[in-house]
């Protein structure tokens, strides 16, 4: 793809990558890898966030790959089960209910109890916290493997050295390189979620639903950013966007969100010139997945529903400010990052401490034909 603009970012292309060469060799305590015999239920502790874990996927299809015949369940939390629902890597999902049931010491056991109960041979912590190693641990799981993060290495039966140099990779990569230092088959990260058969059927009534006709051209766009406003670029920039694509294309522009985004879904539609489907906080995760999978170009901030397009291999525009695309922009060749030029970018702040001069700096002319680009391609 050419990338003409300057501020669009000249990231590394992950697409079909497989090769341990593009990732740091990593060591485990010991020297040990898994072994390959003997570990047919295996449990993996998933990532909190939807960004997080559609970034976690191709590491989960490493593990898939090298254990084809296991029985795999994932442990998350309920917010994010509706993403490893279209994984089709993962066997089973189990609800982490914290808060809920799960919380606190007393729910902690209780867990614990439930997970001994299904008698796992090996659990994989993709998650970076020493209260997954005590889980673990607390549920007889007697093979215990992930990075050495948190202090939690001693709990660990293999403990991967979590190096500078592997924090500093993009969070694809970071968890690859966990898995491959476990001894997991690299495999390609492309296209990892895949909407199922029933799925389709519920895209097609909500599209029914909507009045949105079959064929149509539909563009997505997810204003807010759950991190913080530092994150967001401006609503009305995003509403230009939509009025040249529904001009231009005849789309029907469908704006995504949850309720915590009203006040930028608001103001978008506010300075749009035309009718915009308003889904924020009107969807489950699982009906804004399978209608984003139906979209023909998604544009947003560095979010959650980025990841999910991006995964799904919807076209995407991936506007980024105060946070690194070289660390979690979206995967997959139909993506592509629009970057703000700042020197204080990127700064990681939940809230701008200056002027927004990386937003500002990003014009809608620059993700109008980010878009073209991407659909041209």
């Amino acid at each position: 793809m050419s990338r003409k603009r300057e501020q669009f970012a000249d990231l590394p292309d992950r697409e079909g990558s497989g090769s341990s060469s593009e990732i740091p060799l990593l060591s485990v305590r010991g020297g040990k890898r898994l072994r390959r015999e003997g570990i047919r239920n295996l449990l993996i502790r998933g990532t909190n966030w939807i960004g997080d874990v559609v970034m976690t996927l191709p590491a989960i299809a490493c593990i898939r790959r090298t254990f084809p015949d296991a029985h795999i369940a994932i442990l998350v939390k309920p917010w994010v089960a509706d993403v490893l629902r279209l994984c089709p890597d993962v066997d089973e999902i189990l609800l982490y209910r914290s808060p809920g049931i799960h919380a606190g010491l007393k729910g902690k056991v209780h867990l614990a109890g439930e997970l001994r109960e299904r008698h796992f041979d090996a659990a994989i912590l993709l998650q970076n916290a020493i209260e997954a190693a005590i889980l673990t641990r607390m549920a007889g799981i007697p093979i215990r493997a992930g990075y050495n993060s948190d202090a939690r290495g001693a709990l660990l039966t293999h403990a991967v050295r979590r190096t500078r140099d592997v924090r500093q990779i993009h969070q694809v990569e970071y968890y690859r390189a966990m898995v491959h230092a476990l001894g997991c088959d690299l495999v390609e990260s492309g296209v990892m979620l895949r909407p199922r058969a029933e799925d389709q059927e519920l895209a097609d009534r909500l599209m029914a639903h909507h009045f949105l006709e079959k064929g149509a051209f539909l563009v997505g766009i997810a204003p807010g950013a759950a991190y913080g406003p530092a994150k967001m670029w401006f609503p009305e920039r995003f509403a230009a966007v939509a009025d040249r694509f529904a001009s231009q294309f005849n789309a029907r522009i469908l704006l995504f969100g949850s309720s915590g985004d009203r006040k930028a879904i608001e103001d978008v539609q506010r300075s749009s010139s035309v009718p915009l489907l308003d889904l924020a906080g009107q969807t489950s995760l699982r009906e804004a997945i399978v209608l984003i999978s139906r979209c023909g170009l998604f544009v947003s901030n560095d979010s959650g529903l980025m990841h999910v397009a991006g995964a799904l291999g919807v076209p995407t525009v991936a506007i980024f400010g105060s946070t690194n695309p070289a660390a979690t922009s979206p995967m997959g060749t139909k993506t592509i990052v629009v970057r703000g030029k700042a020197d204080c970018s990127p700064c990681l702040k939940k809230v701008c401490p200056t002027d927004f001069r990386c937003m500002k700096s990003i014009g809608v002319e620059d993700v109008y034909q980010a878009a073209r680009a991407m659909m041209e391609a």
